[in-house]
């Protein structure tokens, strides 16, 4: 998997969560990334321009899974590590699929263990990501006027059957519900105010949401701390958010979720939330598809 003209691994480039090139989150993919210290695969990450990129290497002793499908995982922003990320670990999923067949892949990532899934659905890869143990958070008073205030948006605004919680699947995300698809799909914020209160608070996106109906809805991600404004599709925030909602009895204890993101920023793509009584986890699937060099 070693380009010689360049003398380091090859990079691939994926979408997740979409069969079209130019719909979904882009991911970058190094299915070799033995010998690339951190600053590598920042630099890669960097030079991608993606919200993030999954670095693939040896496992662990002693994690398991089936010999030569199970890997470390690490993921990388343009800007820094991030602990965990969705659409990358389906971009990497079904690009390690491509070339080695569908089945059961294990990922030590630095949340913890992340089982995966790839299979043949309709002609098309599907992969199925099994989040960590999750959990759900109150935030302060003060924390929400600032996150609102960063964003630009009132309290009477938001949702008020949605209380706004940090969610956590692997990666901390602030859930905030919007009363109408219009407030969603008006996103200006402040960048820099944005960033240094998620820093604050260590959260790696802002997930904003819009229920349709009981089981569809649309969402947003904000990400400046990861030298992105907007995550167009995020599997890591949507399993965040299948726990929130569970957790908080705002859907069925078993319940699939459709959530619809991408769309105001033109890459339209889906993720399928999947949630099981007596199971914490959380369960996120989607497609996903190579992007042409020239693409």
């Amino acid at each position: 998997m070693t380009s010689r003209a360049q003398d380091r691994p090859e990079v691939l480039r994926y979408t997740a969560f979409s069969a079209d090139p130019a719909g979904g989150n882009p991911a970058g993919v190094v299915l070799d990334a033995a010998g690339l210290d951190d600053a590598a695969q920042l630099a890669i990450a960097a030079e991608l321009g993606y919200s993030e990129t999954a670095f693939l290497t040896a496992p662990p002793a002693g994690l398991g899974g089936e010999p030569g499908r199970a890997f470390t995982v690490r993921y990388f922003s343009p800007r820094a590590e991030v602990p965990f990320c969705g659409h990358a670990t389906v971009a990497a999923a079904i690009a390690f699929a491509e070339r080695h067949g569908p089945g059961d892949l294990l990922f030590a990532t630095p949340a913890g263990t992340v089982p995966v899934t790839v299979a043949e659905v309709d002609g098309a890869l599907r992969a199925t990501l099994t989040s960590v143990e999750p959990a759900v958070l109150d935030v302060k008073d003060d924390d929400l006027d600032e996150a609102l205030g960063a964003l630009g948006w009132q309290r009477s605004e938001l949702d008020p059957a949605f209380p706004p919680r940090i969610a956590y699947a692997g990666a901390r995300h602030l859930v905030l519900a919007a009363a109408t698809r219009s407030r969603l799909a008006d996103l200006a914020y402040d960048f820099d105010r944005l960033t240094a209160f998620m820093h604050s608070l260590d959260l790696t996106t802002l997930q904003l949401v819009w229920r349709e109906s009981e089981t569809v809805f649309h969402v947003r991600d904000p990400f400046p701390v990861g030298g992105v404004v907007e995550d167009p599709v995020t599997g890591a925030a949507a399993a965040a958010f299948g726990a929130y909602a569970r957790e908080l009895g705002l859907v069925a204890e078993d319940a699939v979720l459709t959530l619809h993101q991408g769309t105001d920023l033109g890459r339209p793509g889906e993720l399928a939330v999947a949630l099981r009584a007596g199971d914490a986890r959380v369960r996120v699937s989607g497609t996903g598809t190579r992007i042409p060099e020239d693409g």
